[in-house]
């Protein structure tokens, strides 16, 4: 079985650090924990990652974030996933940062890369999951924020998502967008955290 994960972002060393980024952030972090690279093909930069006798596509589409739904459609089609198979990684604004939250469909929440996919897709029923950068910046200075870059702090941030993402994306498509759903809304234990500092400090 086949699964596209895509996560969104804009290409360019300028914004590789930036809010925005976070979803093509993700899939660096998932792709260098499978000792895989990324690939230029159309519409995009693609890894290949074997997980329990499925294939999982991670896509990061060179389309820029607002014609995300280019690339998406492309690789879907190329590739003959259908859209159940579909999960779209994205920064949002209205979550916490660092906060996670999935869902198997839903509307794009002014999110303009989302938009296009589902623009171009027909649909808005395909799982996506967004991570939280936090809404703190005054009015009409929104764009400045996004493609602000991260903070050595939030960089660390990310990388702890990253790492649940990557949990979350193995339970998606081993035992299903319910169970994972469950995992990646539930904010993780304290006890879980100190335990796994203890055992990185053995």
């Amino acid at each position: 079985m086949e699964y596209l994960i895509v996560g969104l972002g804009n290409i360019g060393a300028e914004y590789a650090s930036t809010r925005h980024n976070i979803g093509f952030m993700v899939l660096d972090a998932f792709a260098k924990a499978f000792n895989t690279i990324f690939l230029p093909t159309r519409y995009g930069d693609v890894a290949e990652v074997s997980w329990k006798g499925r294939k999982l596509v991670l896509l990061k589409p060179s389309t820029y974030m607002n014609l995300s739904g280019k690339a998406v459609r492309y690789h879907l089609q190329h590739r003959s996933v259908p859209t159940e198979n579909l999960l779209v990684i994205s920064d949002d604004l209205n979550l916490p940062f660092g906060k996670i939250r999935m869902r198997e469909r839903g509307s794009a929440g002014g999110h303009n890369g989302l938009q296009n996919i589902a623009d171009l897709l027909g649909t808005e029923d395909w799982a996506r999951v967004r991570v939280g950068i936090g809404n703190d910046f005054s009015r009409g200075a929104q764009i400045g924020f996004v493609l602000g870059n991260l903070s050595e702090s939030e960089i660390a941030t990310v990388r702890e998502v990253s790492e649940r993402i990557e949990e979350g994306i193995k339970i998606l498509v081993t035992q299903g967008p319910e169970r994972a759903m469950n995992y990646l809304n539930t904010a993780p234990k304290k006890e879980e955290t100190s335990q796994k500092d203890e055992k990185s400090s053995i």
